[in-house]
């Protein structure tokens, strides 16, 4: 952008097209009198003379570099130029926002596992955030070999480490290889410490890392997700007639009679398999069947009966009786000892 009043004006600014970009450098370029720098919201600017950190301005606004920019450069480090014949100078654009990228596993994870001989392949998947953390170290090992560094470079870099570590912490925090979306967040932490030391390197840091999502094996999944199934089930009565009512109010095509052919039947045999191995609900005791004469017309009735139901007779239990002669037990309304043969 110039303007023409008198001379050159020169505008030194972030080019607007440049949005995906971590640092763009404006260089090669003389700034002459008159010339002007507009910093806007969430970017930094970096004067550079011969790879070194002239001056760093961080507040948004437009600047004269004549009046505002320079006797500050030359308090502190000074630029050996004729101002009045124009000056070579790098200036480094900083973007300083937080960006929030994508990141997924390119090849499954092998984990340790007996019943998958070449390791129980998983896939991950979730975002990460990132901002500048430092001038210096982005400086030193990036700016001063490239002229731009884009969001997309630091997504590689996270990518190329993110295996190693990913298995790292599945293998500290995964209690359970099969259902290792219980412990994300503290992988997901994980994650974030480690990436967050490799990315200081470069005057990055990672100040979020979200694991959204494992996935397993087709046939893992499928038991995964039958389990999960059962485990919602709970009552398998209760579930059943839930779902039959939705069924007969859509007509019997309700979603939920497929999931409950399924669920419910994963319960039920679960609680078979339970009950032969003994880990199943406690088995319920017999039914009672045993019957006591009347004492008035000697009809079979209920011990738990009030009445006779043949003779209207009040059920009274008697006491136990025992021979006199023997002492053996003698049944109710018996005569004579079963022992013995005393006369009751």
């Amino acid at each position: 952008m110039a303007i023409l009043q008198g001379q050159l004006l020169n505008v030194i600014e972030w080019d607007e097209a440049r949005q995906d970009v971590i640092f763009w450098k404006w260089a090669n370029k003389e700034i002459k009198k008159g010339s002007r720098l507009i910093i806007r919201p969430g970017q930094d600017a970096i004067f550079l003379n011969n790879g070194i950190i002239e001056g760093v301005f961080e507040k948004e606004g437009s600047y004269e570099i004549e009046t505002q920019i320079i006797p500050f450069l030359s308090t502190l480090k000074g630029f050996k130029f004729g101002f009045n014949s124009g000056m070579r100078a790098e200036v480094l654009f900083v973007n300083t926002k937080e960006f929030t990228e994508n990141w997924g596993t390119a090849k499954p994870i092998l984990l340790p596992s007996q019943k998958f001989p070449g390791g129980l392949p998983i896939r991950a998947f979730g975002t990460f955030n990132f901002k500048v953390a430092e001038h210096l170290p982005l400086i030193e090992k990036i700016a001063g070999v490239r002229e731009t560094f884009a969001v997309e470079d630091v997504k590689e870099r996270v990518m190329a480490l993110l295996n190693q570590y990913l298995m790292k912490w599945i293998s500290k925090e995964g209690r359970d290889m099969f259902n290792l979306q219980a412990n994300s967040f503290e992988i997901g932490a994980g994650l974030r410490q480690d990436m967050d030391g490799e990315m200081r390197k470069i005057g990055l840091t990672i100040t979020g890392f979200n694991v959204s999502n494992f996935n397993y094996p087709d046939e893992v999944q499928a038991r995964v997700n039958a389990a999960a199934g059962a485990g919602m089930v709970g009552d398998v009565d209760q579930y059943t007639r839930v779902a039959l009512a939705d069924s007969m109010a859509q007509g019997g095509n309700s979603p939920a009679v497929a999931t409950m052919q399924s669920a419910v039947g994963l319960a039920a045999g679960m609680q078979m398999m339970g009950g032969m191995f003994g880990a199943g609900a406690p088995a319920q005791p017999a039914a009672q069947n045993a019957t006591i004469p009347c004492s008035a017309c000697g009809a079979a009735i209920s011990p738990a009966a009030k009445f006779c139901p043949e003779c209207g007779a009040k059920n009274e239990p008697k006491a136990e009786k025992f021979c006199q002669n023997c002492g053996a037990k003698m049944a109710a309304g018996a005569k004579f000892c079963p022992e013995c043969g005393t006369r009751g």
